[in-house]
């Protein structure tokens, strides 16, 4: 009684394990198979408090993706890692442009008075690394700034030994040609001197004749003021000397 029941449950359990066996070799020779023709990606899995959960996954596009970069960078030359990148971005090119110069000088004793690259006569000149004139330097921030270039103190450093006591029209020549480079002219320019001493008027043809010849532009198109400071601060103490300037540049 007892035996032959437990051995017909031993038999039974054979059978049934051995059926489940089979399957599984079954079913993992088809999973192989499809493994082997089309790979697939299981979504990532994390851990929740209600067991595993899968998020959403762009695997098999991102695979097929880089299948497709691959083939692309295969096909194109190859690029060194440390190679420049260059932007192709062209530069804007504008009608017109506009620039404003400023320029300030101390007078002191012992130094030429040099306005426009015209030698003033005065007790005192500017006290500058260059020959101090106010009215060029104006000019040339003007004309770089218009440019959209840097300052005249940054191309013409005032430590730079070279610069030493140089005359100013070295400095106007560079921005004109930075001009004509970048395919502008002067349009009209104004200036405006503003110092208590000496007065202007006696000289001021020459300064803008010289300057319209430094700039290659008709006189027409240059204008020169001057002012005084009605005796304030050091500009009107005749302790310093200012220039301000504004430039109308014209595609040619």
């Amino acid at each position: 009684g007892g035996e032959d029941r437990r051995g017909e449950r031993n038999l039974i359990t054979e059978e049934m394990a051995m059926a489940t066996s089979t399957q599984l070799s079954s079913s993992s020779s088809l999973f192989h198979s499809q493994i082997t023709k089309t790979p697939f990606l299981l979504p990532a899995a994390k851990i929740g408090r209600h067991g595993f959960s899968f998020r959403s996954s762009n695997s098999l596009s991102l695979s097929r993706r880089s299948s497709s970069v691959s083939a692309l960078a295969a096909s194109s030359p190859a690029v060194g890692v440390n190679e420049p990148v260059t932007s192709e971005k062209p530069t804007k090119t504008l009608p017109f442009r506009v620039g404003h110069g400023f320029d300030l000088h101390r007078l002191e004793p012992g130094y030429p008075l040099i306005i426009g690259g015209i030698d003033i006569p005065h007790d005192r000149g500017c006290e500058a690394h260059s020959d101090g004139d106010v009215l060029l330097h104006c000019v040339v921030d003007a004309i770089l700034g218009a440019l959209g270039l840097p300052d005249i103190g940054q191309i013409f450093p005032d430590n730079d030994p070279k610069w030493k006591g140089a005359p100013s029209s070295v400095f106007i020549k560079e921005a004109v040609r930075l001009m004509d480079e970048a395919g502008y002219e002067i349009g009209n320019l104004d200036a405006t001197l503003i110092l208590q001493r000496p007065k202007i008027s006696p000289h001021k043809e020459n300064i803008r004749s010289n300057l319209s010849q430094l700039l290659g532009a008709d006189p027409s198109v240059v204008n020169l003021k001057a002012k005084t400071h009605e005796k304030v601060d050091s500009l009107g103490e005749n302790r310093s000397i200012a220039a301000h300037t504004v430039v109308l540049l014209m595609k040619k």
